[in-house]
């Protein structure tokens, strides 16, 4: 697992893209575990702050409640439609997979919850130049980064 800012000084490139995917809007995608073991979406903001990326949940929502239960997560950016005559120059997406870690509210927020994420894999996707292929551009603490065209 790892933080954003360790992402950040590994990968800077890299790490400049995703963060401008996950800001090129305000509403991103977060899955959770449900308590019968099963996914659930809901609509979540994120921030990056002081080398950390950030969610707040409100309180008493099944996200919350499942987040607390079980905290492995996954959060994809806002999603964006490429130019229908030029996708190559489609920003892509990012989706990041890992662990929310409850912390301490920052504003008087009754019964909400605010968390860090510890990052497992951060990923994006976007269309190659010539537009004939797919780029996947990836970081784990596994492997590190790793760029792969798809064909």
């Amino acid at each position: 697992m790892a933080s954003w800012h360790e992402i950040e000084n590994d990968q800077p490139e890299f790490a400049a893209k995703v963060k401008a995917l996950f800001e090129a809007g305000t509403n991103k995608t977060i899955a959770t575990i449900r308590r019968d073991g099963s996914p659930r979406i809901s609509g979540t903001e994120l921030a990056f702050t002081d080398g950390e990326m950030t969610f707040g949940s409100m309180g008493g929502s099944m996200k919350l409640l499942d987040i607390r239960r079980d905290p492995r997560i996954a959060i994809h950016s806002p999603t964006l439609e490429p130019p229908p005559d030029h996708p190559e120059q489609w920003l892509g997406e990012a989706k990041l997979t890992g662990t929310a870690i409850e912390i301490p509210a920052r504003e008087e927020h009754p019964g909400a919850g605010f968390f860090r994420v510890d990052i497992r894999e951060v990923s994006m996707l976007y269309v190659g130049e010539p537009a004939d292929h797919l780029v996947i551009e990836s970081w784990d603490a596994t492997h590190g980064y790793r760029r792969r065209p798809r064909y």
